[in-house]
């Protein structure tokens, strides 16, 4: 059973289709979630990205981690409605192998350094166990009245 099914997942992000990447979240601890994203052949970005040969932009894996890491940081936070998580830095990324439709990504992000409005994680997305994606990240929250 997942800890958070995608119910869940949208009463904590903003994102809706086709920009919600992270389908449920299998384990969730203080500094540490794993995150599912399921890949099909249905994905809007397939039918313009390499359409003979679909892949996965990276850009979009980068994304689906910072999701499941903007859900390990929003889930601890008492009024996190009024919340956002943004991206604020992208280091270190290496994509090993392409992704490509039938693929389940599994998404695990580990706080390294957390302040009270930054998080800095590294993270690993891997397909059947082999590593197809790491970086290290940098998350800034913030209020949804602030202008950003």
């Amino acid at each position: 059973m997942p800890v958070m099914d995608i119910q869940q997942i949208w009463d904590i992000l903003p994102h809706r289709y086709p920009m919600l990447l992270v389908d449920r979240i299998e384990e969730l601890e203080e500094d540490r979630v794993v995150g599912i994203k399921n890949v099909t052949v249905n994905e809007p970005f397939f039918t313009g990205h390499f359409p003979d040969i679909p892949v996965m932009p990276g850009v979009l894996i980068i994304e689906a981690m910072a999701q499941v890491a903007g859900i390990l940081v929003l889930s601890s936070i008492p009024d996190r409605k009024n919340k956002l998580v943004l991206l604020a830095a992208v280091n270190e990324a290496k994509f090993r192998r392409p992704v490509v439709p039938g693929d389940q990504l599994r998404i695990e992000m580990k706080v390294i350094r957390r302040k009270a409005t930054i998080a800095k994680m590294n993270g690993v997305a891997t397909v059947n166990g082999l590593i197809v994606a790491e970086a290290e990240m940098m998350c800034k929250l913030a209020d949804r009245t602030d202008r950003v």
